[in-house]
């Protein structure tokens, strides 16, 4: 079986967090009192970004101008070329909201299925969120539940990611391609990983490991070769 690729958004693609971003400019102050909550853990991330996104006021014309200005890493573009000359079929899961990450691939000229919370405009410049991938037993208790985006099968794939929302199926994947906080919980939970900067450090552990699996299809898998 060729594994398939999940890649994180905010973080990973984008070089920062655009819910915060989204926040930091159009809402209440209030926000961050939630985002407290849920830093303790006292609450999961579907309720903490639905009752942020609730103190959100912004037009659709002020969120397409934020999202034409988020920064995203350098070298996804050729990453994505990438995955497609090997063959490999590859997704994004996102925690974040479809409306910036849409605009922010049709900038860059990337078509890829995305797999993320919906924002839904309502009146007076308010916004509601939306969770269609929210699965209520998901471990990590975010909004989209990452590990279902593969149909809760324990097929092969490869993860690329940065944060929460990726720890539950960093545990899953054959290959984890680790950034920031990722990286440190792959290392505290033992889950084999190679820690990456950027989409440059990934495009070369990516193809290695192909070739590594190719070479050796029946030892690759749980041999612990990919290692931080």
């Amino acid at each position: 079986m060729v594994p398939s690729v999940l890649i994180d958004f905010d973080g990973t693609i984008a070089l920062e967090d655009t819910t915060d971003l989204i926040l930091e400019r159009f809402a209440d102050a209030r926000w961050r009192e939630v985002e407290a909550e849920w830093v303790a853990g006292r609450i999961g991330s579907r309720e903490c970004l639905s009752r942020q996104i609730d103190l959100v006021r912004a037009s659709v014309a002020d969120l397409d101008r934020l999202a034409d200005e988020v920064a995203i890493d350098p070298a996804f573009v050729d990453f994505v070329a990438t995955g497609r000359e090997i063959g490999l079929p590859m997704v994004i899961g996102s925690d974040g909201f479809d409306h910036v990450i849409a605009r922010v691939l049709a900038r860059v000229g990337v078509k890829l299925p995305v797999f993320s919370n919906r924002l839904v405009p309502i009146d007076g410049n308010r916004w509601r969120a939306e969770f269609p991938h929210f699965i209520g037993d998901c471990r990590s208790q975010s909004g989209n539940c990452k590990c279902a985006i593969f149909g809760g099968t324990p097929a092969p794939y490869i993860l690329i990611g940065d944060g929460r929302s990726d720890f539950c199926p960093a545990s899953q994947a054959l290959l984890v391609l680790a950034k920031k906080s990722l990286a440190t919980h792959c290392k505290g939970s033992s889950i084999d990983h190679i820690r990456v900067e950027g989409f440059s450090d990934a495009m070369l552990a990516l193809r290695a490991f192909c070739k590594a699996r190719k070479a050796q299809p029946t030892s690759a898998e749980g041999t612990g070769a990919f290692h931080a």
